[in-house]
């Protein structure tokens, strides 16, 4: 056993080796401040998954006993992982799939268990460094960590100035989330989101990232080496890789690219609908008849071809398959408020990629509940985006299921460009992003869509917010870096960037590197090509933004005010009879704060929410003026005069002090009258005491005025 501690900014590490997991290919324990964490890495040699990708699974899995909790449920064991977890796993697959070579085909997984929590560790900085350093120890064959290290690296901004690896107490304080991975000076990954505060959404400005960028990178380039350096003395010995990429005839194929050129231009303009090949499978089966392959064995041959004559277009002619220039946005249309029921909506296309954003406006009662590992109770959360990819968006059949890593990955993105642009405090925000046609940046088409249909019901917003999503491809010293790009360009280029952000600056991103790490001048260029796309966006959108009429009929309708603190019990009733009633008797929802005083009420139209307002603080003025509810018993009656004429009913002056009221049920059935109409002329009504209620008494008529 061997214990290896490392101190770097604000961030204080201990590896342990040949400690756990001894049976793993790599299994280290890790420990920042309270908090451990054991990562294993495990492949299986003589396991062979075929296909044309890596075989490597990622599960990030925290224990409730990590934070001396009980799981949540009956069953009280931990089962379905968390949002944040998979979201956590995500991270560093996205980071460590790089990393491996082309043709690893050995079923791998990496695993990594929180086994304690002291509530202030950056967990995912935490578990990226434990699942980069068992990666690194593991006796895999992987070239690219011969010379490097792997590491991640939180950013905040407070107070203006940025914090490398800030606690948790911090980030609380902090305007920027920025997460970077990377080894010696390449960047692998970045997430990044903007945090709103009293001054407002703070967009992060380009220049200010690639500073926060150079901090960052400092920060890897040190960190790896040393990583490097106290890890390389416990990496066990590689064992030998045999790859499983099938190698083809060079002369052969050669000859299939000269023979087949056009017949692979004309198949990649027709594919241009989807990212369906069909057009591709016909060649490769024609391929296969005339040169006498194996189907598998064509396509191996076609496949690089395709690819090879997409990277030498963009990169020799700075032409794309779909005839644009490596700048252009696909065209762009856009309608509002297509679904007459829902709230608000927007149908996105941008090329053959196209989003149906619906938003629901809702309560207080109405937001998420959802527990982190750190925290005491459940935490809520108003502001929701929802992301659904249908098999049938790509012409594929299948059935839809729950949501998977992607959906969950991508609702996040979206979630987090947006959020910080909201104004509205006092709502709870639903958007759904439903995806009915995909050929490239689906996500980036959900954060337009969604923007537009948060101004589609009303809901105030800093600015718009717009995405694109960029790409690369590379060669040696060249490399063409591709606006708005399709999903051809992202299966067959080096990079899926995106970013969105308003006219101020970047409120979102995410990066991710496929040919194993970028460099900061491209980093820049793709940065400040995305701003002039974003601007165009934004333009076309601001256009739509001034046309739409809003669902006026079915939006809901809202109105906070605010009482004496003291006064909520009165509100409430015993045991919630008072405030049940009301929520009954006029349809709406109401959220009190008992601290403040503050009532919320929610209700489908205007009529609804004044005649519960109305009531309630007929409630609280007759607190004020209190009434001997035993010198009324029931069955009294009385002459009284009317005080005031509500929507509900009628408010009647009472004989001993105080006033009664007169639901509008006891006075006519037919509630299409209006009791102002009813009852003009009348100044006074014959009525009989029906009740007392928390110094309210409730009245019925003793003698009809119909």
């Amino acid at each position: 056993m061997t214990h290896i501690d490392i101190a770097l900014e604000n961030l204080k590490e201990r590896y342990s080796f040949d400690y756990v997991a001894k049976a793993a290919n790599g299994g280290i324990l890790y420990q920042s401040g309270g908090s451990v964490l054991l990562a294993s890495v495990c492949t299986q040699e003589n396991e062979v998954i075929e296909g044309d990708f890596v075989p490597l699974s990622v599960q990030y899995i925290e224990k409730s006993y990590a934070k001396a909790k009980f799981p949540a449920g009956f069953v009280k064991r931990e089962g379905k992982p968390s949002e944040f977890e998979i979201l956590t796993s995500r991270l560093i697959d996205r980071t460590l799939r790089p990393l491996f070579p082309k043709g690893y085909a050995h079923n791998t997984s990496i695993v990594v268990m929180v086994l304690s929590y002291d509530g202030m560790s950056d967990l995912q900085v935490n578990a990226l460094n434990a699942a980069a350093c068992a990666l690194y120890v593991a006796d895999l064959p992987l070239e690219s960590l011969r010379d490097n290290a792997v590491c991640g690296v939180r950013l905040g901004r407070i107070n203006g100035t940025f914090v490398l690896n800030p606690t948790m107490e911090q980030y609380k304080e902090s305007e920027l989330d920025l997460f970077i991975s990377g080894r010696g000076d390449e960047l692998l990954m970045i997430e990044m989101k903007s945090i709103r505060t009293q001054k407002g959404a703070n967009e992060l400005e380009e220049s200010e990232f690639l500073n926060a960028i150079t901090l960052a990178k400092n920060y890897i380039v040190k960190a790896t080496k040393t990583y490097h350096q106290h890890f390389l003395p416990h990496k066990k010995p590689p064992f030998a890789l045999v790859s499983h990429a099938r190698k083809l005839d060079e002369e052969l194929y050669a000859r299939i690219f000269r023979n087949y050129e056009a017949h692979i231009s004309e198949a990649l303009s027709a594919m241009a609908k989807s990212e369906s090949i069909k057009h591709i499978h016909t060649l490769i089966s024609q391929v296969a008849q005339e040169c006498d392959l194996e189907l598998e064995v064509a396509q191996d041959y076609i496949l690089k071809a395709k690819k090879q004559y997409v990277r030498e277009m963009i990169l020799d002619s700075h032409k794309r398959p779909d005839g644009r220039g490596l700048k252009d946005v696909r065209p762009i249309s856009i309608e509002t408020n297509i679904l007459p029921c829902a709230h608000g909506s927007v149908l996105f296309t941008r090329g053959q990629t196209q989003a149906l954003v619906s938003a629901t406006l809702g309560s207080e009662s109405d937001m998420q509940s959802y527990e982190m590992l750190g925290s005491k109770s459940a935490l809520k959360r108003r502001f929701l985006f929802h992301y659904n990819f249908p098999h049938f968006s790509v012409g594929e059949a299948g059935m839809i299921g729950s949501a998977g890593r992607r959906e969950l990955g991508h609702g996040n993105l979206a979630r987090r460009a947006l959020e910080s642009s909201i104004k509205s405090e006092d709502k709870t925000i639903r958007l759904v992003s439903e995806i009915l046609e995909s050929n490239g940046s689906s996500s980036m088409a959900s954060v337009c869509g969604g923007s537009l249909a948060l101004c589609a019901c009303g809901v105030e917003v800093d600015s718009l917010i717009a995405g694109v999503a960029m790409g690369l491809v590379t060669e040696g010293e060249r490399y063409a870096i591709l606006t708005d790009i399709s999903g051809l360009e992202d299966h067959d280029g080096d990079m899926d960037f995106k970013v969105a952000g308003g006219y101020k600056g970047i409120s979102a991103m995410q990066m991710d590197i496929k040919l194993g790490g970028i460099t900061q001048e491209i980093l820049s260029q793709a940065l400040y090509q995305a701003k002039e796309a974003r601007e165009h966006i934004l333009g076309i959108m601001e256009s739509t933004r001034a046309k739409i009429v809003l669902n006026e009929a079915i939006l809901p309708k809202s109105e906070s005010f605010m009482i004496p603190p003291h006064k909520i019990v009165e509100v409430i009733g015993a045991g919630g009879k008072v405030i049940k009633d009301i929520i009954e008797r006029f349809s709406v929802s109401i959220d009190l704060a008992r601290e403040s005083g503050m009532v919320s009420i929610n209700a489908d139209n205007m009529e609804k929410l004044k005649a519960a307002k109305a009531f309630i603080m007929e409630i609280v003025g007759g607190g004020s003026e209190r009434v001997d509810q035993e010198s009324y018993v029931a069955g009294e009656r009385f002459v009284g005069r009317i005080k005031k004429i509500a929507d509900f009913g009628v408010f009647v002056e009472l004989p001993r002090g105080g006033d009664g009221l007169v639901h509008i049920s006891k006075i006519t059935q037919d509630r299409q009258q209006r009791l102002s109409d009813i009852l003009q002329g009348v100044s006074e009504l014959e009525c009989e005491i029906l009740g007392q209620n928390k110094g309210k008494v409730e009245l019925g008529l003793s003698k009809s005025i119909l």
